[in-house]
């Protein structure tokens, strides 16, 4: 039994050896209205693509598309990444190409929130109080056929692909400018199923599994599948004190959630665990926060006073802490240039605005590694990449 698992460590070992990985990060400016693409590995540029605005990047779950909203042009630009995963069962094969501009383009006004659950997208437009759903395959291969789901008042909103049905915000009655007040479910011909569920100043959601989290000024709203329309479930904050939750990130291998909670917290969200809820408080002010989708148990925060801190998840402590750039205040616009980080794989990269680099840590040691400069002001950022058997 020795020697057997002994071979098949030999077995695994030899197989991830011929595997190749492959990192790229993609970075929006501060100051111009610019995407580059950067080579993990030696820092390259593989590309530089010109927009019509500031723009907030989110990637697609595949990691084969990144979209950039550009809210004050009415446009959301996609690229193709370049990187993409076959899997055969036995082995995942790794393609690398030159990222590259598609000619699909989503247009309309103010697009504002991306989301992305059960195999469709939904990019939601404030100016419109409209979302398109859709397959990122129909952006990839230059058919795209919308849905679209007109969801009442022009609003600050967002929707959620659930199964055959949307989750989307119900705007203020009294005054669509304020945050929306409530989430309804309608199946995909627009008709609704249920009462809506309130959510006073709906703001965030995140997935995790097969539940999607919701954000509110008086807590948070969990939607679980049910067999049928997705079960919508309000779970107060009233006990953590003064704050709340309105931005959600989703674990991937365990099932939880990331959330902030005021300036200076974060909030750790176990749906259906005794303790729902946990509140952690920081030493300072949060600047920006990441959950490594690899190493389930890591989590990474940015306060600002320039230190990165790691938390763990399941114990809810953090355990390390490292000096990683000067300060940043959060006195100030909330759109002015702060580090944003991403988890490429074993390092988190971490955009240094000021400085003009991008900031690697090795999430094994925790330490600095090195340092990517970037020309311009780098800002937002996502990372795009895996490992995988590259073919000829």
């Amino acid at each position: 039994m020795v020697a057997a698992s002994v071979a098949a460590f030999a077995a695994t070992a030899s197989a991830h050896a011929d595997e190749d990985s492959h990192w790229r990060i993609f970075v929006g400016d501060h100051t111009e209205p610019l995407v580059r693409a950067i080579e993990l590995d030696d820092g390259t540029e593989a590309g530089r693509f010109a927009l019509d605005a500031y723009a907030s990047l989110s990637r697609s779950k595949s990691g084969r598309t990144m979209f950039a909203v550009q809210g004050e042009a009415g446009k959301v630009a996609i690229l193709k990444t370049g990187i993409a995963f076959e899997d055969h069962g036995d082995h995942v094969d790794l393609d690398i190409d030159e990222p590259e501009l598609l000619s699909t383009t989503l247009t309309g006004e103010k697009p504002a929130h991306f989301f992305e659950n059960d195999g469709q997208i939904a990019m939601f437009f404030d100016g419109e109080g409209r979302a398109d759903v859709f397959p990122e395959r129909q952006v990839l291969d230059g058919a795209f056929e919308p849905l679209t789901f007109d969801v009442g008042a022009p609003h600050h909103g967002l929707a959620t692909p659930f199964g055959r049905f949307i989750i989307h915000s119900v705007p203020n009655p009294d005054d669509p400018s304020q945050r929306p007040v409530a989430l309804r479910v309608v199946d995909r011909e627009g008709a609704q199923v249920g009462g809506d569920v309130a959510c006073p100043g709906l703001h965030g959601q995140a997935v995790s599994g097969r539940v999607v989290a919701f954000g509110c000024h008086d807590g948070i709203v969990v939607a679980m599948p049910s067999g049928g329309a997705p079960e919508l479930t309000h779970v107060s904050t009233a006990d953590l004190g003064e704050g709340n939750v309105s931005t959600l990130k989703g674990g991937t291998a365990l099932q939880f959630f990331l959330g902030n909670y005021g300036q200076s917290a974060v909030t750790l969200i176990e749906p259906g665990a005794e303790t729902t809820i946990r509140k952690i408080d920081l030493p300072v002010r949060r600047v920006d926060f990441a959950i490594d989708p690899a190493k389930t148990r890591n989590a990474y925060i940015l306060t600002e006073d320039g230190r990165l801190h790691l938390l763990d998840v399941l114990s809810g402590t953090i355990e390390k802490s490292m000096q990683l750039t000067e300060p940043y205040s959060m006195d100030g616009h909330w759109r002015d240039p702060r580090p944003r980080l991403a988890v490429a794989g074993d390092h988190l990269a971490v955009t240094d605005p000021r400085e003009g680099v991008v900031r690697l840590v090795d999430t094994d040691s925790f330490e600095e590694e090195r340092t990517i400069a970037v020309d311009g002001v780098p800002y937002t950022i996502v990372a795009v990449g895996g490992s995988g058997k590259q073919h000829d």
